[in-house]
């Protein structure tokens, strides 16, 4: 393993070292933040956006959070990036959840980590993961949730009509019998320009995605058409009912017109004690990407949790 410097914002970079774990046979890779001073450390898995590597959202709240003194682990899931897996660029919501296992397990076979003080920190559709795998595993003893998109397949069928729903599900699996026939996925761009057709449509993806703002050379600007169906099918709100006694962090911005703000005020309500829910004057989605004005807020708050519910001493 290489050990690298970090280079995601601030004065001081935290020392990176480069890992690779397996997952249900997959080898992942990861980026392992280790802040200064004797461990054994508090540990965080990270896991961010739709389609997002490592050098993106997650990596900036891990280097972040490596600052407050945690050891970070921020990796591309399977199929993305630098990890294995096939189909490329498919979002497999069974498979996020055993990435996450097995990075919570890392973290608690690392020296420099207190087995018992391992959290996780989800940021956009990595909320819905942290959620549900911080809710089914004791291991993780805290988890923070920011910008968060609460997959429901209930909520999706009532915001597409039952009609609308139920073709979505067939278009998925035909283009599931079409894969199995062919060999080979169909894919749509992840983000475009001028309301072209995409995964995330809009200005405001693009303006992340398609601009230097999320340049890494680990992101491809396409995803397959099974995703979607994994997205419309994904339940992660459920999980809220589950999480206690864990305790959950939401961190929301007050405006959000691609993760719905009551999305993230009816999972903190369905969850029981210890609960925080901490609104910030974000008027975008993508501020609480790299946005410092919304970010370091947003990273205090987590770090403050952590703090707490950690029992760091």
């Amino acid at each position: 393993m290489t050990v690298e410097q970090g280079s995601e914002g601030g004065t001081a970079p935290v020392p990176r070292e480069r890992v690779a774990f397996s997952s249900d046979g997959l080898t992942l890779v990861g980026d392992l933040r280790l802040p200064p001073g004797p461990g054994p450390h508090p540990g965080v898995a990270l896991t961010g956006p739709f389609t997002g590597v490592k050098e993106q959202v997650a990596g900036a709240y891990a280097e972040a959070l490596a600052r407050r003194g945690y050891v970070t682990l921020a990796f591309d899931h399977r199929n993305f990036g630098e990890s294995d897996g096939a189909p490329r660029q498919h979002e497999d919501a069974a498979g996020k959840l055993a990435d996450l296992r097995d990075a919570v397990s890392l973290l608690r076979q690392r020296p420099e980590v207190d087995p018992e003080r391992v959290a996780l920190c989800g940021i956009c559709l990595g909320t819905a993961y942290a959620l549900k795998a911080a809710a089914f595993d004791p291991r993780v003893r805290a988890v923070a949730l920011v910008a968060g998109a609460y997959n429901d397949p209930r909520s999706m069928r009532a915001g597409m009509g039952p009609e609308g729903y139920r073709r979505q599900l067939l278009a998925g699996m035909e283009a599931w019998e079409r894969y199995a026939a062919a060999g080979e996925p169909e894919y749509i761009p992840a983000v475009a320009d001028a309301g072209g057709p995409a995964a995330m449509p809009g200005d405001e993806p693009f303006a992340y995605y398609g601009t230097d703002r999320a340049a890494s050379p680990g992101w491809a600007n396409r995803v397959t058409t099974l995703s979607i169906r994994e997205l419309i099918t994904l339940d992660a709100a459920m999980a809220a009912s589950f999480i206690s006694p864990t305790p959950m962090l939401v961190v929301h911005g007050e405006r959000d017109d691609y993760c719905s703000p009551d999305g993230a005020r009816a999972v903190h309500e369905a969850a029981g004690e210890p609960k925080r829910m901490v609104w910030l004057p974000a008027q975008l989605h993508i501020d609480l990407y790299d946005n410092p004005l919304f970010v370091d807020p947003a990273v205090d708050e987590v770090a403050t949790w952590f703090d707490t519910h950690l029992a760091r001493g």
